[in-house]
């Protein structure tokens, strides 16, 4: 694994800026999250908030193929898509949930967070699902302090959620972040406490489970982005961007829980 970067006062100073601004855009995009919403209208509100902060959203025109660029702001999945979904001109309907993932780039440091919605009156089930997802969240976080071991996030998420019988996706991860989207370290959300690399102050990590309600195994879907559920039961994704320190992590993209609204 490569050598996972450790952040000065100054960058810090200039990531929890762009997370500050991710922070808001959940919230202001979970105060629309009502039946009827256009998806895209949601991305566009998403994006004319982010420019109006200084920032350029992180998302859109990303990937490696430059035939098939991410076309939004925001990723926007909906009940069985677990992340990665494109706005497009679909409505939210009632009992549905959707996992809403947003970056930012701001003076050349990112932020990125995600948070899941339940959109009107939605299924027992389906609420479990989501309390269960951010507890996951709080647990890894929790485990996220100097001295430990990056699996003992990775095991904090499998543990919980598999006591509730869900399953954690495996072929998607969290990642550290800086100047760049994607930096080491990956974060698998299962795996063996006491295992991986050392944990410093400093590190600044995006940890995201993305939990099913069935099976683990997902798909990627025709459009070359959205990610989906084999067995197409629904699917939940929290993420916060997360600074390691000695007495504990800082939650730098902070959106409030879910219900808070």
């Amino acid at each position: 694994m490569a050598k996972i970067p450790i952040k000065t006062s100054r960058e810090i100073e200039l990531i929890r800026e762009s997370c500050r601004i991710v922070g808001e855009v959940l919230t202001l995009i979970g105060a629309q999250m009502k039946p009827g919403a256009y998806t895209r209208e949601l991305d566009s509100l998403a994006e004319e908030y982010i420019r109006a902060n200084g920032a350029v959203p992180a998302f859109k025109g990303y990937g490696r193929d430059p035939k098939n660029l991410f076309p939004g702001s925001l990723c926007i999945s909906i009940d069985d898509e677990v992340v990665h979904g494109i706005p497009d001109g679909r409505q939210l309907e009632e009992g549905q949930v959707v996992s809403v993932d947003v970056g930012v780039l701001k003076e050349g440091y990112f932020g990125d967070a995600a948070r899941t919605f339940a959109v009107g009156t939605t299924t027992g089930e389906k609420l479990r699902l989501l309390r269960v997802t951010e507890e996951s969240l709080q647990k890894a976080i929790e485990k996220a302090r100097a001295g430990n071991r990056l699996h003992d996030l990775s095991a904090a998420v499998q543990a919980h959620v598999e006591a509730e019988g869900f399953s954690v996706v495996r072929d998607l991860v969290g990642h550290g972040i800086g100047r760049h989207l994607h930096e080491e370290p990956s974060i698998p959300n299962f795996g063996t406490a006491g295992t991986g690399p050392l944990l410093k102050e400093g590190m600044v990590l995006a940890i995201e489970p993305m939990v099913n309600t069935g099976s683990c195994h997902v798909e990627l879907g025709d459009d070359g982005w959205t990610v989906r559920t084999q067995d197409g039961l629904p699917s939940a994704h929290f993420e916060h961007t997360v600074l390691v320190r000695k007495d504990g992590a800082e939650i730098l993209t902070d959106y409030g829980k879910a219900g808070s609204d």
